[in-house]
């Protein structure tokens, strides 16, 4: 089961501007694509990495008139607990071996979801370690087609 590196990390915010601002004032990173999901957000990407990668930090806004699309896509979150750390929603890897982990997933009876990125050749595996820590690996989707 080859985990790569870490592939990026995610706040959900209710200010997206003000996320904006500070990765990319104080950061130095820049916006750049982001798959057309249903709820706000920004892709940051640091430097010569774009658009080679998916970016180093996802900004995941939060809409109160329109909050189900990121409820469907990573679930729902607290809104108190989007201050210090639990602003951080989760953490990526870049990976190999689609079915060996899933099958290591069942033996340890953790709950996983999966979902395929529009627009991207990315199939994310989404399941939380044991203190609540959304945990997120990217597979290349051919190895779904493989598994089929």
């Amino acid at each position: 089961m080859p985990i790569g590196k870490l592939d990026h990390f995610s706040i959900r915010t209710m200010d997206v501007e003000a996320s904006r601002r500070f990765y990319t004032e104080v950061m130095g990173f820049q916006a750049g694509f982001r798959p057309p999901f249903k709820f706000p957000g920004l892709w940051m990407y640091n430097g010569s990495q774009y658009p080679e990668t998916t970016g180093v930090v996802h900004i995941i806004g939060i809409d109160l008139n329109d909050p189900q699309g990121l409820k469907d896509y990573l679930g729902d979150r607290d809104l108190d607990t989007l201050s210090g750390t639990g602003t951080v929603d989760h953490m990526a890897f870049t990976a190999t071996g689609l079915t060996e982990m899933q099958l290591r997933l069942k033996k340890h009876g953790l709950a996983f979801r999966e979902r395929t990125v529009p627009s991207l050749n990315l199939h994310q595996v989404f399941f939380e370690d044991p203190s609540g820590v959304t945990i997120e690996l990217n597979y290349p989707a051919a190895e779904v087609q493989q598994t089929a």
